[in-house]
């Protein structure tokens, strides 16, 4: 991982409480599991970032190496890795993200 790229995607999560590295934008997902994130944050009615990664090669690669997870949507909460779409969907049915998010945006 090139120390530049790296730098970029800290500085995406840190400046986020709640960043999404997916495929497409919140507005346009390119892909159905970016699409459940999206659709889980909104139904959360919170605000979130996303981070095209289908514009970005680089960041496409090496956010995999970043967090050690084969998949894309990333999802970021508080500069925590949460997971991807499967886990946010667990989360969201278990009540666990609403608390999570909560935390968060009060922090």
């Amino acid at each position: 991982m090139t120390p530049e790229v790296k730098a970029r995607i800290e500085k995406l999560i840190q400046e986020n409480k709640i960043m999404v590295f997916m495929k497409g934008s919140k507005l346009m997902p390119q892909c159905g599991f970016s699409n459940n994130v999206v659709q889980i944050l909104n139904t959360l009615g919170v605000p979130f970032e996303t981070y095209d990664i289908l514009s970005d090669p680089e960041v496409r690669q090496e956010i995999k190496e970043y967090s050690d997870w084969p998949t894309i949507p990333q999802v970021y909460v508080n500069g925590e890795f949460l997971g991807g779409s499967d886990i946010m969907i667990e989360l969201y049915q278990s009540g666990e993200l609403q608390q999570q998010v909560e935390v968060a945006l009060a922090s």
